[in-house]
């Protein structure tokens, strides 16, 4: 708890400098340290520290400041808790409002980071900041050397060293209720310095990290880039996150003296303004995380409209999802996520491109990890638009270490399950509509689903070919047309609940069109004695059919293979039959005399068409063929 609250205590702040004016020319790398202050030495190998955090986990070098206003954050929620039993510890008015405020300081290369949290006495410096082995550095290279899972690194606390990703020298200010105000500095030499801080203006309580660049990384001095750092890593913490910005306009301002006599000398006789427009520049506090956590609410108290907004707001598009879902997930892995179904299908539905950003954005603890998880949600799954927030990851760890950890595939399990529970809601909201029953939450309901199936229907079936573990789950949410229904969608299940009573097996057709399915000469038979024929018209659904075999203990039959069975069948007069047209069948066979030909049979299939060519039980069917062709 100890090192968890040390890590808490680093956060950032922007105050006054620390160098009078002659000295704002020295370079980061050329600063010295303060004279008469305490010089510790690390307690391990520091060089060894920074090889692993940024050859092995911070390849990404702007997560340095993810990491600060993450601690800044835990600070303030240290110092709010111990409020509750001490009423003082707050204070009064600017104090108590808990903030974190950053500000850039272009002549001096400086970025600071401010925090109002709890803030660090001389010990917990010494301690947290200096002592290796407090700070849980040494545990973690212990770790590593012994071959441990590098993703267990957010268990010991060393994400403030990021900071020397992007610094040559760093200073801490920071004050604590039960101590003065301190100065910690080091150059991640082996070596830091502590002196007691009379040089700058008084915190009151809090953290101020000052960071003076390396030469390579005055990137970090735009406060475009900063503002939109925060807006990615940390737009959901719960306190105010300020940049100190400039801004642009235009002021009325009188002309000098000196002017209007010039002009008055030159154009006698004409109205002269003694007033102009001028472009001025003027810096204030901008808050820059406006959006809320919804997710770490009750979803009860959060309305639709508010999940509409946040919708949009996540993935900049204009218009409202078909569905979402809200939920928490308990157990060995904890985790809160909310999940939103766009209304249109992207370009690129079923390509399996793991490039760029994935569909869900990943955070720990409020924090942002990452948009390139996509192994957080099967292919075609991807179209699903969302956010997962976790407790049981660690923070500081990179995304190849996070793809390794085990608590992943628990959460990929969950997300699944929790997908498909979506769009069976809303696929079962449509079928009490149609079937008159008011079980539909939302009056939109009755044409959701058909709508989703429009866009999205063959990411469902590559899902039955991929997706094994939940082919069942997808099964119910397949839809099509059939010979009963030329124009309107049915479920399966829907299918099986009209069934005739001797029939034992769902039959189905594929073709290019219903058209041609249906003036099919494989059918006629099947359509006059009244069993309904499912229709699939597109490429893929004779890649599903190969992968289900059957549904609700009912087989599928080929409507175009040889095998195809109706109803029951009189064995005796078939056989019969089969001896009549023999002499017929032989001469057929062997006038065509290729080996593409099987069998010529007498069929009980058609009615109006004279003979109709199947395909062998285990063949392709003609428009396997031709899709394989084309």
């Amino acid at each position: 708890a100890l090192l968890a609250a040390a890590a808490a205590l680093l956060c950032a702040a922007a105050a006054g400098p620390a160098y009078t004016m002659a000295e704002e020319s020295v370079t980061a790398a050329a600063r010295p340290m303060r004279e008469g202050g305490e010089t510790h030495e690390f307690q391990a190998e520091v060089s060894r520290l920074m090889d692993i955090i940024i050859n092995s986990l911070y390849s990404n070098k702007d997560i340095f400041l993810r990491e600060l206003i993450s601690n800044g954050s835990d600070a303030m929620d240290k110092i709010r808790f111990v409020a509750l039993t001490d009423s003082d510890a707050l204070g009064e008015g600017d104090a108590a409002s808990l903030d974190v405020r950053i500000k850039i300081d272009k002549e001096k290369r400086m970025l600071s980071i401010r925090d109002k949290g709890v803030g660090m006495t001389k010990k917990h410096l010494v301690e947290h900041l200096g002592t290796i082995a407090k700070s849980g550095t040494a545990a973690f290279l212990d770790t590593m050397a012994s071959g441990g899972d590098m993703s267990l690194i957010g268990q010991f606390g060393v994400g403030f060293y990021s900071v020397y990703l992007v610094a040559d020298h760093v200073e801490v200010v920071t004050k604590h209720n039960d101590d003065a105000q301190y100065i910690w500095e080091s150059k991640a030499d082996g070596s830091f310095v502590i002196t007691e801080d009379t040089e700058n203006e008084p915190l009151g309580r809090g953290t101020d990290i000052r960071i003076y660049l390396k030469e390579e990384m005055l990137e970090y001095l735009e406060e475009e880039k900063i503002t939109d750092l925060v807006k990615r890593y940390s737009e959901f913490i719960n306190f105010p996150i300020y940049v100190w910005t400039s801004s642009e306009s235009e002021v009325e301002v009188e002309i000098p003296q000196e002017e209007l006599e010039e002009a008055d000398e030159g154009d006698e006789g004409e109205a002269i303004a003694t007033t102009r427009m001028e472009k001025v520049t003027t810096y204030d506090w901008e808050r820059v995380n406006n959006n809320k956590a919804i997710w770490l609410r009750s979803p009860k108290d959060v309305e639709e409209e508010d999940y509409n907004e946040f919708y949009k707001s996540l993935t900049g598009d204009f218009q409202d999802p078909l569905a979402h879902t809200h939920f928490v997930a308990e157990g060995d892995v904890e985790f809160k996520a909310v999940l939103f179904v766009p209304k249109n299908a992207p370009a690129d539905l079923l390509n399996a491109n793991l490039e760029g950003e994935a569909s869900l954005k990943l955070y720990v603890r409020r924090v942002f990890i990452s948009d390139e998880f996509h192994e957080l949600l099967p292919n075609y799954l991807k179209f699903i638009k969302g956010l997962v927030d976790s407790d049981s990851l660690p923070l500081n760890v990179s995304r190849e270490m996070l793809q390794q950890h085990s608590s992943l595939k628990t959460i990929k399990k969950k997300l699944v399950r929790k997908a498909l529970d979506m769009l069976r809601k809303m696929a079962d909201e449509e079928m009490y509509v149609d079937e008159g029953e008011e079980e539909a939450e939302d009056d939109d309901a009755p044409m959701k689903y058909s709508e989703f199936w429009s866009q999205y229907g063959k990411a469902i079936k590559l899902g039955i070919i991929d997706d094994s573990s939940n082919r069942s789950r997808l099964a119910k949410l397949l839809r099509f047309y059939t010979s009963s229904f030329p124009e309107e969608l049915t479920s399966l299940e829907e299918y099986v609940e009209r069934m005739k009573e001797d029939q034992k097996h769902i039959y189905y057709l594929a073709c290019q069109s219903q058209e041609e399915c249906a003036a099919s000469p494989f059918v006629e038979k099947l359509i006059k004695d009244g069993y309904e024929v499912i229709f699939f018209t597109d490429a893929i659904d004779e890649y599903v059919m190969q992968s289900m075999t059957e549904f609700d203990d009912k087989s599928f039959q080929n409507a175009s293979k040889e095998d195809m069975k109706m109803g029951s069948t009189d064995t005796e007069t078939a056989g019969k039959i089969k001896e009549l047209y023999k002499p017929l069948t032989k001469w057929w066979k062997d006038a065509v005399d290729s080996d593409e030909l099987e069998a010529v049979k007498v069929s009980q299939r058609l009615t109006s068409s004279p003979l109709a060519v199947v395909t062998s039980k285990y063949g392709w069917s003609a428009n396997m063929e031709r899709i394989m062709k084309a």
